[in-house]
């Protein structure tokens, strides 16, 4: 077991350092640069041309490169190129809301589709199947800017119900209650995207497993068919959606950072795209760089709770498929 999580930690520690890598040399690489010359005065190009020469910005690539490394090692992802402010002491902002948002979806989704998918999985072609399938073909069909710009103007602009974006009212900050109102809507379209194949996963998952030989051993022993389905048939019928979630993590930011635009949400997605109509490289590569970390991190978490979740998988150094 720990021979198996060393290596994939390791496996894990190589793909971010060739994720850096290559996002670093491409950034780089670039056409452009975040300083116009064009309406510039002299004293303002000598200014930045001093800028660039302080931060090593004006070395040769690989020098650049080796100099980030160094300092990646010590935890200092860099300076902005627009306020030549350290990275540091910005980002982490940004990142901890994306995560609340995040977060959020994810908790909402998994408490709503966990029992409904159960439902749904006794009851195949119900009405409330039927409900869950037409969620699901809105949750697949429709774009995140644009259900999350339905919802607002519903919710927000005609029954001003919720507050339309941003994440707190002016002269609320740092209130629990108007961070949550603010979070409903965002939250609500994140999770809706996600919903639809979780229910889909968590029914068919489910489907597989209800008339297993081991289950019917159960209910003839005695137990209660409440036992039966949520302590037998889900732990099994959670393995695939271990999986999903893991897999899921990737589309799920991108998916946060059209979110983020459309309700104003200071999180990682709009600092990204606000970097890159500025051509803020080397933020850009911050946030790749925190992203990528976050989904191996989860990946590697999925290998070890998938080893302890199902009982067929055996680890000797490696994990071993069942067939």
């Amino acid at each position: 077991m720990w021979k198996f999580i060393l290596g994939r930690t390791l496996q894990s520690a190589f793909v971010l350092f060739i994720v850096a890598s290559v996002a670093f040399i491409l950034m780089h690489l670039m056409p452009g640069n975040p300083w116009a010359t064009l309406g510039m005065s002299e004293e303002e190009y000598k200014r930045v041309e001093e800028l660039k020469h302080a931060y090593g910005m004006d070395l040769p690539i690989y020098m650049q490169y080796f100099k980030w490394l160094k300092g990646l090692l010590h935890g200092d992802l860099g300076y902005g190129y627009n306020n030549m402010t350290a990275i540091n002491l910005f980002i982490w902002k940004f990142a901890k809301n994306s995560i609340i948002l995040l977060g959020t979806a994810w908790i909402i989704t998994l408490m709503i589709a966990i029992p409904w998918g159960i439902h749904n999985s006794r009851k195949p072609y119900g009405i409330s199947d039927r409900v869950a399938f037409f969620l699901g073909f809105i949750g697949f069909s429709v774009p995140a800017f644009v259900l999350g710009y339905w919802l607002q103007q519903l919710f927000a602009m005609r029954l001003f119900w919720l507050p339309p974006s941003s994440m707190h009212t002016p002269s609320k900050e740092g209130q629990i209650g108007d961070l949550i109102l603010h979070l409903i809507l965002p939250a609500t379209t994140v999770a809706l995207g996600m919903l639809a194949y979780y229910l889909k996963f968590i029914k068919d998952g489910m489907l597989e497993v209800l008339d297993s030989d081991y289950l019917m051993t159960a209910r003839a022993k005695g137990a209660s068919e409440r036992r039966v389905v949520y302590r037998h048939a889900l732990k099994n019928a959670l393995i695939p959606i271990i999986t999903l979630m893991a897999l899921d993590i990737p589309s799920l930011v991108a998916g946060s950072a059209i979110v983020e635009n459309v309700f104003n949400w200071n999180g990682l997605g709009r600092l990204m795209v606000g970097s890159a109509l500025q051509r803020d490289y080397a933020v850009l590569v911050a946030i790749i760089l925190i992203v990528s970390t976050f989904i191996v991190l989860i990946n590697w978490l999925t290998d070890i709770v998938y080893t302890i979740v199902d009982p067929r998988v055996r680890v000797y150094g490696r994990k071993v498929s069942v067939k």
